[in-house]
């Protein structure tokens, strides 16, 4: 089954318990946190506190994607915050390794994200390291954006590296119910989507669409 991460941008953040509440219930699977800097991305969201707060709230996997400049400054901030998995970008360190290894060190689950315009092969040294690879289908930092179509090719590419392996092919950007059959056609695992859920008349039904999806 496809696993759905409905992303907290696109919640109403006024009535978090109650968005969160609204995601489990409609069978979710994940949530996704979207964490920005004002640096890497030009836009700031939600930090180590926020993800701390929402913990108790919530028994779903929590999804941690830091879009941030030098993730190792940032990581230990959310040692304690209740992430399962960190989803940190490649083009925001040039020490990929010690990243993972402090990751690592804490028992956190491992996830890069690579962006729309940087090729998925400059994670095959890592592929026995991680977790998560995330594909980006919008360009990172705003909610709400279209779908470039022509990831599609490299959402397939990605998923033909990591067969075999243990490793989730995650994508992010512009997910409604027909980019996602897109995305699963050629190899996803995980989607994340926000409005398409949070903004749904009927978030169970979208969610219950998506994670019967399958490859045909």
């Amino acid at each position: 089954m496809v696993l759905i991460a409905p992303s907290l941008l696109a919640a109403d953040l006024g009535n978090l318990r109650e968005q969160i509440k609204l995601a489990e219930e409609a069978g979710a699977d994940w949530l996704h946190f979207d964490i920005m800097d004002g640096h890497f991305v030009p836009n700031l969201s939600f930090g180590p506190d926020f993800v701390r707060q929402m913990r108790p709230l919530s028994k779903l996997f929590f999804d941690v994607h830091i879009m941030v400049e030098n993730p190792l400054l940032f990581i230990p901030m959310f040692y304690n915050s209740g992430a399962d998995m960190i989803t940190f970008h490649y083009e925001a360190t040039s020490d990929i390794n010690s990243v993972i290894s402090e990751l690592k060190k804490h028992n956190l689950k491992v996830g890069i994200s690579v962006k729309p315009d940087t090729s998925v092969t400059m994670l095959e040294p890592f592929l026995n390291d991680i977790d998560n690879i995330l594909i980006m289908t919008v360009e990172p930092g705003f909610g709400g954006q279209s779908f470039m179509r022509s990831k599609l090719a490299k959402i397939a590419q990605t998923a033909k590296m990591i067969e075999g392996r243990s490793i989730t092919l995650e994508v992010d950007g512009g997910i409604n119910l027909q980019t996602a059959d897109d995305c699963v056609q050629n190899g996803a695992d995980v989607l994340v989507a926000g409005s398409a859920i949070f903004k749904a008349d009927n978030p169970q039904a979208i969610i219950k669409q998506m994670q019967n999806l399958r490859r045909k």
